[in-house]
């Protein structure tokens, strides 16, 4: 790789540390390419990305970036699996490790926010951003729609009542 080429994926790495509400780091030694297929495949599920750097190159991309913490992580064969959604990522390696003996995780950063290995534990299991906006729209939908039944129940009450009367009246 020339120096060039170099320069353009230290843009890249740093681009992704700036950007991404997570970071997770594991190692991935013993993988075959088919689980690493396995392991992208789930991370573009998850609106996630997967990435394989060269430590060097993610450490220089990493000075001065909110992330910083995880050069600590980078030696050996690692991969960097990364998202936008401050949990989506920490679920797709979550999830793989447990299929996956040969994925170790060793850490991450959320934003500022160091996460050793329990803590990206911790971070996967946290809802997601989709989830939790569901959450919010249903709370604030539920006052209303209990409001709308409220509103609308002694009318169909009293309705009830003539209907009922009315066919008193005309039996009789």
């Amino acid at each position: 790789m020339d120096r060039a080429q170099k320069e353009k994926v230290v843009e890249e790495l740093g681009q992704i540390f700036e950007s991404s509400g997570v970071v997770v780091v594991a190692h991935y030694t013993g993988l075959t390419v088919a689980e690493m297929q396995d392991l992208r495949a789930r991370a573009r599920a998850a609106e996630a990305s997967v990435r394989v750097a060269k430590n060097r190159l993610a450490k220089i991309a990493l000075e001065g970036k909110p992330c910083e913490s995880i050069a600590d992580y980078l030696s050996g064969m690692t991969v960097l699996t990364y998202s936008e959604d401050p949990v989506a990522a920490a679920k797709v390696a979550e999830d793989f490790a447990k299929d996956n003996k040969k994925f170790e995780i060793l850490g991450g950063a959320m934003g500022e926010t160091a996460l050793d290995r329990a803590g990206v534990e911790a971070t996967s299991k946290l809802p997601s951003r989709d989830e939790l906006i569901a959450t919010i729209v249903g709370m604030i939908g539920a006052p209303a729609s209990n409001i709308a039944g409220a509103i609308g129940a002694p009318a169909s009450n009293i309705a009830g009542i003539l209907s009922t009367i009315e066919e008193k009246a005309e039996a009789a």
